[in-house]
This record gives C-alpha cells, sequence and structure tokens, in this order.
C-alpha cells in the first residue's frame, strides 16, 4: 500500500473536513469569527511539516535531559509552594522527602513492564512474527503510520502496552532503510497517548470503584459507571481522534531527510543483538556433561512452572472478569516469556539483556514523586486546581477541567495522583454548578469533566517527558538519543490536538 499516493491525500481533507464539519456545527454564532479561521486553516495544513521542522530545533537546542527537567521542576515547585502556600520550608521539604518513596511501588511496575515485555520479544516465535510482518512493511511511512494506529489500539488495553509497541518500532528500524529514528522514537511516545480512552484508564475506574477515596471524604454518594466515562459519545470521540486521525497528522510531519538519522546511524554499541539468546545459552555450556547444566537448560522445569501461572490467569479472569491491571498484567507477561523461551538459562539471558538499559526509571521516578509530595503537603496542587474551578461556568467546565488536567500534570505525571489532588476541587465544582439539575445529569458532568482532566493530563505528556523514560530502555538502547532529540517532532501534533480535544470536550455532546 503506498501511504504516499493521491487517495491518502483525498482521505486526508475528507477525514479534516468531515472533523471540522462536525465540530463546527457545536459552535454557537458568536464564534463566527473563529469559525472562518478554521475554515481556512485546512488550505494551509500542509504548512506544519515546514514548522514542524522548526519547532524540533528549537527544542533540540534548548530542551534538556529528562533528570535536568526533573530537577528544574523541583525548584520550580519549591518556589512556587513558598510564594503562594502558608506552609513553612521545613514543610515543604518533609514533603518533598516523603513524596520521594510514594511510586516506589509504581516504579518498581514499570520497571517489570519493561523488562518482561522486551524479555518476550527476544524470543524466537516474535522475532519470527517480526520477520512476516516486515514482508508486508516496504516504506518508512508505513512505519511511521502503522506505528502510531496499531500503538493507539494497544493504548486502549493498558498504557503498559506501548512497551510492546516500542519493541516493534525498533525492530521495524532494524530491519527497514531510511527510518528516521527520534521521529518513530516520536511516534512510539505519541500512539499510547489515548491509554485514557481505554481499559486502564485510571480516572475513570476511580470513578466506578466501591468505596474510593472520594465517596469516603464524602464528595461522591455512590460510584460512577463507566457508561458515563469510557462509553460516553465524547470518549468513543476522542479513540477515533487517537486511531484515525492522528495517523495522518503524523504523515503530514514526517521529516524529508533521514540522514545520520537512521538506527544504524546513532548506535554506539550493538550489545547482544548480533547474537541470539538461544546461542549465548549455548556457549554457557561445559565441555561434559553436567548436572548443573541440565538443570540450567531443563525446559520441563520452567514449563511446569509456567502451566502453574497459566492456571492462575485463567482462575483470575474468570472469576473478575476482563480484569486488567499492572499486576495481572506483568504476571501474564512473566508467564509468557517463560513458555516463549522454554529453558531456565534462555529466560535468564532475555531478562538480563532487557535489563540493561532501566536506569533512568531506576533513579528518575523518585524525583517525580518527589515533587508530587510538595504539591501535596504544601497544598500547592489544591490551591491551583481551585484558582482555575472558582472562573468555571456550566458553559466551561469541562474546557476548565481539561485545562487544568493538563496544566498539574507537569508537576505530578500520573492520572491516579493528579486526581487525588485536583478531583476534589473538580468534582465539588461540578456539584456547584449542577445544584438545580437532576442527579443523572450531574452524574453525567462529573464523568465528563473527569474525564476532561484526563485527556489534558495525556495530552501534555507529550511535552512532559516522564514517560519517556517507558520507551527509552527500548528503544534508546545502545544508542545516543535524548529526550530533546524527540519532544520537538511532538509540539505540532500537541497544538493540533489541543485545538480539536478542547472543542470536543466543550461542545461534543
Amino acid at each position: 500500500m503506498d501511504f504516499n499516493s493521491k487517495a491518502v491525500s483525498d482521505l486526508l481533507k475528507n477525514c479534516n473536513q468531515l472533523l471540522i464539519n462536525v465540530l463546527l456545527r457545536r459552535l454557537p454564532p458568536k464564534y463566527n469569527f473563529y469559525k472562518s479561521l478554521i475554515l481556512v486553516a485546512p488550505t494551509n495544513i500542509l504548512m506544519i511539516t515546514k514548522l514542524g521542522q522548526k519547532f524540533t530545533d528549537g527544542f533540540t537546542k534548548y530542551m534538556p535531559s529528562a533528570y535536568v527537567f526533573a530537577l528544574l521542576l523541583t525548584l520550580l515547585t519549591c518556589i512556587l509552594a513558598l510564594a503562594f502556600t502558608d506552609s513553612k520550608p521545613i514543610t515543604i521539604l518533609k514533603g518533598w522527602y516523603n513524596g520521594f518513596w510514594s511510586l516506589l511501588a509504581f516504579g518498581m511496575q514499570i520497571v517489570l513492564i519493561i523488562i518482561t515485555a522486551y524479555c518476550i520479544a527476544q524470543s524466537s516465535p516474535v522475532k519470527k512474527g517480526i520477520d512476516y510482518i516486515t514482508k508486508y512493511i516496504k516504506t518508512p511511512t508505513q512505519v511511521y503510520v502503522i506505528i502510531i494506529a496499531l500503538g493507539a489500539l494497544l493504548s486502549l488495553i493498558s498504557f503498559g502496552m506501548v512497551v510492546v509497541t516500542a519493541i516493534l518500532g525498533r525492530e521495524l528500524a532494524l530491519r527497514i532503510k531510511g527510518i528516521h529514528y527520534p521521529f518513530l522514537v516520536a511516534c512510539v511516545y505519541f500512539s499510547f497517548n489515548g491509554w485514557v480512552c481505554g481499559l486502564s484508564s485510571s480516572i475513570a475506574l476511580l470513578l466506578n470503584t466501591e468505596n474510593n477515596f472520594l465517596i469516603q471524604k464524602g464528595i461522591l454518594n455512590d460510584t460512577i459507571s463507566t457508561s458515563y466515562s469510557l462509553g460516553a459519545n465524547l470518549n468513543f470521540a476522542m479513540i477515533i481522534l487517537f486511531v484515525v486521525v492522528s495517523p495522518i497528522l503524523i504523515w503530514l510531519l514526517v521529516p524529508k531527510s533521514y540522514k545520520g538519522k537512521e538506527l544504524k546511524d546513532l548506535q554506539t554499541s550493538l550489545d547482544d543483538e548480533t547474537n541470539t539468546v538461544k546461542d549465548e545459552a549455548l556457549s554457557y555450556k561445559l565441555p561434559y556433561k553436567a548436572l548443573s547444566d541440565a538443570l540450567n537448560n531443563a525446559g520441563w522445569l520452567q514449563l511446569t512452572v509456567a502451566a502453574l501461572g497459566l492456571t492462575y490467569i485463567v482462575y483470575h479472569f474468570k472469576t473478575k472478569g476482563f480484569d486488567l491491571n499492572f499486576n495481572i498484567m506483568i504476571f501474564i507477561f512473566i508467564v509468557v516469556g517463560m513458555l516463549l523461551h522454554i529453558t531456565p538459562m534462555r529466560y535468564s539471558i532475555a531478562m538480563k539483556r532487557a535489563s540493561s538499559n532501566i536506569s533512568g526509571v531506576l533513579f528518575q521516578y523518585p524525583f517525580y514523586a518527589g515533587i508530587m509530595g510538595i504539591m501535596l503537603a504544601s497544598g500547592l496542587g489544591v490551591k491551583i486546581s481551585d484558582s482555575l474551578v472558582s472562573i468555571a461556568t456550566t458553559e466551561n467546565y469541562a474546557f476548565i477541567s481539561y485545562i487544568t488536567g493538563g496544566v498539574i500534570n507537569f508537576a505530578i505525571p500520573s492520572a491516579g495522583g493528579e486526581f487525588a489532588v485536583i478531583g476534589p476541587s473538580i468534582i465539588s465544582m461540578v456539584q456547584e454548578l449542577g445544584a438545580n439539575l437532576s442527579p443523572t445529569e450531574v452524574t453525567a458532568m462529573t464523568a465528563r469533566a473527569s474525564m476532561a482532566v484526563a485527556y489534558g493530563e495525556s495530552l501534555s505528556n507529550l511535552l512532559q517527558p516522564f514517560f519517556l523514560l517507558i520507551v527509552f530502555p527500548v528503544m534508546g538502547k545502545g544508542i545516543k538519543i535524548q529526550a530533546r532529540d524527540v519532544v520537538g517532532y511532538l509540539f505540532i501534533p500537541f497544538v493540533v490536538l489541543f485545538v480539536i480535544q478542547a472543542l470536543m470536550v466543550m461542545y461534543l455532546p
């Protein structure tokens, strides 16, 4: 399939026009001036390719590494907490220190999701599967578009599935010539943006959890069904935006030149990629028969334990339904890896290789957790959200929630942690605005405002390099690459999606 054909160009125009028409019909007459601006915009849409490169150059020049970003954000949060709250310096320091350890469990989950998924990717069956896929993917443009679309679909299962997308992206980059690798990393990172619309949407799941903290505090009287959040028309429209429109947007932004930017140009070492896991396992064998070798390569031993794991997985889904959380995902990946690698030695080698590039996750997560601790201890997060909520009306409450989610995310890049800080203010705002409405209407407004927070939080991740820590251990293995090399390609998508999403949360029914 030729993604540079006239058919795709026509499809682009039709999709853009359809989306614009749907949104414009929802705009009140007072916005006629803005309607005219939006109608003119498609004729100049191809200019974003050149703009994209300019923004990329700017980010490369001025954006520091993810770790430096975390350090600067730590100092900025401390200064804001001192300036705008009554908190004493020691209170802020205590909050920072205590917060340091609040995401240890989450950080370990991220580490395990990365290495277990990467471990699976090193197995012979998966390698053969990727070889088969590459027969039908011939050009770099096809790689970019397919990665975005497939990654968006996978993210609807869980945001941890971005690791799988990253693995596929790297393998395709090894096999197909002409791929601009930093741009491909940006595509992988962009692809998981829609996870908040799917089965692992933490805010939607929280609202539907019995006796959640909002109910315990008396802010909510009862749970809110996911039919109001994930099942809403707005959420389905967001899914279409991520799965259909985003690939087209990325297609417009494909860099014209890939000179010096292919994976082979950026590699500083090949590590173990030239040798298979099976070959390395054989190299550890002694030149004579030994019980230790027999046990290290005993397929029956590992497969027996894996069978126990499969039994529990079946039991889990049979008794709890489609309850897909981090823990069960990691457990599934571990068991699948055991089955695919067969022997303990091969599995150990695959795990060792997969664990070789996770330092960023291990030492940077505590810093972001510390920032969250400052926001909580000082009350800065609540103060910011209260300030935004104070200007809300029945017309703009969803937009205010959307903006709040995006702003707070820079300091608390975790949807669950962020909603713990601003959720009470958002929900209280909705209840106040809906005082004269029916309970059903207030519930729908609450779900919409909460999901708007999630959409804003997810979108601002494009400029917040925190979750690049999930992608880099896979795609940054053995190469020189930093956040500044990637985030610049995401600025234009950020702006375009911000405009579209803002209109959607305000006007789509």
